[in-house]
């Protein structure tokens, strides 16, 4: 009888732990870290429309068929809110129409900083923003 329980116990641990490794963590960061975040641009106190995307890499943020009006200062901020107050300056709009792209700070939290939004300096006011998803 203990042979037999002592056999159960170890077939258990064997089953045990086949179903969960790190290969399966590894395969799940690896997952993570490749994929890209999206979002399409909503209009706030300007028409804007377009997608901003990252590549796999994270260091590039692109503008896909952007659009919107022309401002006096339109910056480009990664923010925390869609309305920023915490947010990194990626630098002046490149134009109001068109594909562009701005590079990323290195190690970059993207589930923090999700919203990409177009910021009227002058006017502290949102054209439109992007939630990177």
């Amino acid at each position: 009888m203990k042979q037999l329980t002592v056999l159960l116990f170890l077939f258990m641990g064997i089953i045990c732990s086949c179903g969960s490794d790190d290969s399966d963590m590894n395969e799940m960061s690896m997952i993570e870290s490749e994929k890209i975040y999206q979002g399409n641009f909503v209009s706030v106190a300007h028409p804007t429309s377009g997608t901003a995307s990252t590549n796999k890499e994270r260091t590039m943020l692109a503008f896909k068929n952007f659009k919107t009006d022309k401002g006096p200062k339109l910056d480009v901020y990664l923010a925390k809110e869609s309305d920023p107050k915490n947010y990194i300056n990626l630098g002046e709009l490149k134009g109001i129409e068109g594909d562009f792209t701005y590079d990323l700070p290195s190690n970059l939290n993207l589930t923090e900083y999700k919203f990409v939004v177009i910021w009227c300096v002058e006017f502290s006011v949102s054209f439109g923003h992007a939630e990177l998803k």
